[in-house]
Order: structure tokens, then sequence, then C-alpha cells
């Protein structure tokens, strides 16, 4: 069977059915996602890394067995985030200092999707070392918005919101620390969740216990992303921070019968600026769940240290894990990164005590407002899509942020307090930019955060299973 170009339009979990039935096969999947590539790409770059002759070798050998060996994923492809490394390709971190860094071993992701039944056929482009919410490097340049080209896809896993959004993936890995999955799915029109630290396991870094930086699944639908965290989830003694697979997988979860009775919707979480037009297009989309028999009122946690302390634990990460690089490497890193690391160096332990004590303050504060709100909805970024060649947002709403990390709180402040949480397309701006809308529960609840997503994905009607080509 040659390339056809009509399987792009369907989901995730179509394509698992046709593979079920042997329809089609992994090898007709790679040769429409090749024909696909060619001819899109070029207008988004969204995967400048390809790997196709090892992703044929892996689904014949995928194909040798039989059907019920193959995997929950049975041969879909599935492309990497070029932050982690995947065995025999080339893995940069968007950063000129590892242009050319080709891993001998791949990550524990990569090798549990792998067995799992994926085939890894791509890397997606990401800033450098996924810092700032904006996809460009200096290895592989700007990833564009496929709805504007002229605009931003977000970040830092902008390229594969990108390559799901054009049809150049049907499931897509992605990474968070300060909404990393979540931005670039609100720019993009796709769903791309954070999940509980520990659902998905992965190589750990310098800081074996980190629970701010995670990995997780972006797709074009909740069903499509139940799908891959199904896939990715699991323990695996390598990394001590993973989490069992839950008893009740989450594609069984959105089959349940359980439904939200209390929602609470906050325009801004009470810490942060947000676009007047996404504040009102968010707002109509959680109002939405009455539709259902759902309670909606507004309110939020306490959230208000959250700057301070995330601003703290963030710039200690980056001095753990890239101090050395800024001693031997400094003259390559750009000036964010820099600015992240000297930070970090220059805490000092009072800091660092006072920063893990306001984490655990608001936990607390979280888990208590749980105790009376199923989810909480927020707007998934405070602006849409903005002209690519800005850094980042240093202005909303009349306020000028401090750094380039502060218009990204809306999203760290979950992070923080270690909730699930999920971009979720909500609606488009009146020139068309993607809107997102930020689904939340208390830690471990993302058969909660998938449920209520699908609920309102329903309602909504938004038709964002068929891609787009990319728009000037």
């Amino acid at each position: 069977m040659a390339a056809d170009l009509s399987l792009i339009e369907k989901s995730a979990t179509d394509i698992l059915r046709l593979l079920k039935k042997d329809e089609v096969s992994p090898l007709d999947l790679l040769d429409t996602l090749e024909a696909r590539i060619s001819a899109v790409d070029g207008h988004v770059n969204a995967l400048p890394t390809l790997c196709f002759d090892r992703a044929r070798k892996h689904a014949k050998a995928l194909m040798k067995r039989p059907k019920e060996g193959r995997g929950l994923l049975m041969g879909i492809p599935v492309p990497i985030k070029d932050l982690t490394d995947v065995a025999g390709v080339r893995s940069t971190q968007g950063s000129p200092i590892f242009a050319n860094h080709i891993p001998e071993t791949s990550n524990i992701l990569v090798e549990n999707l792998e067995a799992k039944g994926g085939i890894i056929y791509a890397k997606s482009n990401t800033p450098e070392f996924g810092a700032g919410a904006n996809t460009f490097n200096e290895v592989f340049g700007r990833t564009l918005n496929p709805y504007n080209t002229k605009l931003s896809a977000a970040g830092s896993s902008g390229g594969a919101a990108v390559a799901l959004a054009t049809g150049q993936a049907w499931l897509a890995h992605g990474s968070d620390m300060g909404g990393s999955l979540r931005n670039p799915a609100s720019f993009c029109g796709i769903v791309g969740m954070r999940p509980s630290p520990g659902r998905v396991a992965s190589t750990p870094g310098t800081k074996i216990d980190a629970t701010l930086g995670i990995e997780g699944p972006m797709a074009r639908t909740v069903a499509d992303l139940a799908l891959l965290l199904d896939a990715m989830s699991g323990d695996d003694h390598r990394d001590p921070r993973s989490l069992p697979a839950p008893k009740r997988g989450f594609r069984a979860a959105l089959r349940s019968a359980w439904k939200p009775a209390r929602v609470a919707y906050s325009p801004d979480l009470g810490i942060t600026p947000v676009d007047p037009e996404v504040k009102e297009i968010t707002r109509r989309a959680a109002e939405r769940f009455a539709a259902a028999g759902v309670i909606v009122e507004e309110a939020h946690p306490d959230f208000s240290e959250v700057h301070e302390c995330f601003g703290v634990l963030r710039a200690y990460a980056f001095a753990v894990t890239k101090a050395e690089l800024l001693r031997t490497h400094r003259d390559q890193l750009k000036p964010e990164v820099i600015w992240n690391i000297e930070k970090g160096m220059q805490l000092t332990m009072e800091q660092l005590a006072r920063a893990e004590a306001q984490r655990q303050t608001m936990l607390q504060r979280t888990l208590k407002f749980f105790d009376s709100y199923d989810l909480i909805l927020t707007p998934a970024t405070i602006v849409a899509a903005y002209p690519v060649e800005q850094r980042y947002v240093a202005e909303c709403d009349g306020f000028t942020f401090p750094d380039y990390v502060q218009w990204l709180s809306i999203a760290y402040a979950l992070t923080t307090v270690s909730c699930p949480a999920l971009s979720l397309p909500c609606g488009f701006t009146k020139d068309g930019r993607p809107v997102g809308l930020q689904i939340a529960a208390r830690p471990h609840g993302e058969d909660q955060v998938l449920i209520g997503a699908k609920m309102l994905e329903d309602i909504l009607s938004l038709d964002t299973v068929r891609p787009i080509d990319p728009r000037g």
C-alpha cells in the first residue's frame, strides 16, 4: 500500500482499529507520514530530524510478532521531543553545544514506548534546553504556528504540537515544567497534558528526585491523548520517581460513569494579567459545563507565593543541571538560559528552604480546595499566539513582566503543586487564533481531568481530529 493521505484525517484511535484489523500496516503509516512531512513541514519546521530508516527497521521487526504481542500502540508512529535521547538519532536539545550529538542509548521513556509498539520516526523541535515558551533555536531555527505562520507555536513542545496540528503525527511526546505541554497545545489547537510527577517514567537527570519537569502526551483529541498516556504510564526501577500504571487504564476511565459535580473557573488564579479576549473565550467554555448539569463557580486556591517559589526552584534546577555548561560553553548559550543558571548559582540556603516551605503551604491549600471542587478551569495561556520574532510575552493587558518566565504563571502555579493539567481547545479569537482551556485536578487525578476534558470536548464540538494545512 502506498502513502494514503486520507489517513492523516483519522484519529489515533481509528488508526489503532485499522492496525488491529490489518487494514493498514505500520509501514503504510510511515509512508503516509513521510509524504505529509514532505508536503508541509517546509512551511512550519516542526520535525527537523527524521529517522525513517530506523523506524522502518523497527516496524518490520514489530510486524513479525503476533498481533497480541505488538503492544498497546501496535505500530503507531510517535515523534520524540528533541530534549529526549533516541539511540542512534541526532539529539540536540536545541543547543549548538549538542548540535552533532548522537546518543548510543535511548531515554527510558523511548524504550518503554517502543516496547508498547510505538515507532519513533522523528525528533520534534524545541527551544534550547526547553527554556522559553517560543520554539526557536540556533540549530534548526523557528517553528511556526500553522494557523498563521507569522506567529509563535509557543513551547517548549512546539514542534510536537505543530506536527499534530498539521497531520505530521497522530500522537506526540512532549515535556513540561512551566507549561511546555500546555502552552503549545493552546496556541496550536490540540490537546496537551502534564500528568502528575512519576506518572511517566523517564531517565533521571542530575537531580534524580526532580518533580517540576515531567514527560507527557499530546494528541488531537482527548481519547487519543488517553491512549498515549496509557502507553507512557508505568513504573521503571531505573526511575525512582515512577508510579505503577493504574489498575484501570485512562481510556477505560473515559467510559466510566463518573462525572464532575462541581468545578471552579478562575480567569487568572489571582496571580497574572490575562488578555481580555482570552479570558472571555475561556469563561464561556467553562460555563458550558452547566449543560451537563455541572455546577460552575468562580474560585481558586491561594497561589500568592508562587512567583517567588517557582522562580527559586526553577533557577535551582537550571544551576544543578546546567552550571557546567555555563563554565565551558557560555558563548553558545542563549541569554535567557545564562540568566536562569546564574540566578540559580546565586541562591542561598535560606531562599531554597523558604521556597520549599512555600510549595508545601500552597500544596496544602490546593488539596483543601479540591475537597470542594472536582476540577479547576483556567485559561491555558494568558494570550493567544504572538509574533514569532518576539522571544516571549513581555507585557499583557498593561502589565510588564519582570522576566521571561512570569507570563507562564497560570501554568506553572499548577506545576508547583503537582497537579495533572491539560490544555483543551475551546475556541478561537476573532482573528482565528486558537485558545486553550486548562483543566486540572488534585495530584494523581488524571482520570478526572480526562473525563472532564472529554465531556467538554463533546459539548464544544470543535473538530480537532482533522489537521490543517499551514496558513500564511
